[in-house]
């Protein structure tokens, strides 16, 4: 392996380790948590039909989370607090192997320069402004919060 292989562990590869050390400390709910993931980024895999890369694989974990984050809203709202302790404890684990979320100023810094960058006036250049920003921010920000910035931004 060349040292940079050694350095920045693919996501896969540091999945299979974390579910082998779930499995020895008997880790249920984490291990369920992995396995999962694992063959949704293997489902991705076989449907590109070649293997992911790292933002690829990032991705698949970012739509993963994204899931357990509807599933919450719509058990909180639904009354089944045993489901969104569930869902809660999935997400944090999801959240253990995506890149460091950007902070709100970091947001805001990267969203003006993406409207300056696209010359955008209105709401009516949301769509001009939205890939400059999700290219930027690639798995370190949720896309409706993005959105939401950028629509203040522009009204």
């Amino acid at each position: 392996m060349d040292s940079f292989r050694c350095e920045k562990m693919a996501i896969f590869e540091k999945l299979t380790d974390d579910m082998k050390s779930a499995m020895k400390a008997g880790d249920k709910a984490r291990l369920s948590t992995i396995r999962l993931l694992r063959g949704q980024i293997k489902d991705a895999a076989i449907d590109k039909r070649a293997e992911l890369t790292e933002d690829e694989e990032i991705a698949v974990l970012m739509n993963a989370a994204k899931k357990r984050r509807e599933s919450i809203e719509a058990f909180k709202n639904a009354g089944r607090q045993d489901l969104v302790d569930k869902e809660t404890n999935e997400l944090s684990v999801i959240q253990s192997y995506l890149p460091e979320p950007l902070s709100q100023e970091e947001l805001v810094t990267i969203i003006d320069s993406a409207i300056e960058q696209s010359g955008a006036q209105t709401i009516k250049d949301l769509g001009k402004v939205m890939p400059v920003v999700m290219a930027q921010v690639k798995g370190r920000a949720d896309g409706k919060l993005i959105n939401q910035l950028v629509r203040e931004k522009l009204s």
